[in-house]
């Protein structure tokens, strides 16, 4: 599944490498590296109508690529700010459900400016959910439910990356995300 990534995706695959797994945000994230099951996509969200549509051409790709584990769709340029982003992520998670696509594929969430509901903008526990850019990670539902189901302890995760986050600190998590963005800026 080798394509040609856009610098903007290359640039997040490094972050799925050097931040996802390096500190190991998600434990499934490895597997699917290695297998090289992840898709990298980049939609300008400038306007939501073709990000939107792009969205749901997405998930159909995975409808008919099942060697495809998740997709990584990167949204630049558009979406910024983290509200419009926030607006956005409403309108794509009903649109799947309109779609029938609900139980099957998931939408995580991510932002360069992700802010967890009641906590500080500046918490390092943020940066679990934070990017080089905004993205929506499409998971099957089916793939994810097996790998939880054979993880020791999944209700965990959350904390014990939350912790790890607030030791490592928001300096260097945020020079690590600079650093990303970087990468693709002097191309």
């Amino acid at each position: 599944m080798t394509e040609t990534l856009t610098p903007a995706c290359a640039a997040t695959r490094a972050w799925v490498e050097d931040f996802v797994v390096a500190h190991n945000v998600c434990p499934f994230a490895r597997r699917e590296l290695v297998s090289d099951t992840i898709r990298f996509v980049e939609v300008a969200a400038s306007e939501w109508e073709p990000a939107l549509a792009a969205l749901v051409e997405e998930c159909r790709r995975l409808d008919e690529t099942p060697e495809i584990e998740t997709t990584l769709v990167v949204v630049r340029p558009g979406l910024e700010e983290f509200d419009d982003y926030l607006d956005f992520l409403a309108v794509a998670e009903a649109l799947l459900v309109e779609q029938g696509y609900e139980g099957i594929y998931q939408l995580a969430s991510f932002h360069p400016d992700y802010c967890f509901e009641g906590a500080a903008a500046e918490d390092p526990a943020n940066f679990t959910n934070r990017s080089p850019w905004p993205m929506l990670h499409l998971l099957r539902e089916a793939g994810l439910e097996h790998a939880l189901v054979n993880y020791p302890d999944p209700e965990a995760i959350p904390e014990r990356n939350i912790e790890r986050m607030r030791q490592l600190g928001a300096e260097t998590l945020a020079d690590e995300l600079a650093n990303l963005r970087a990468s693709v800026d002097k191309r």
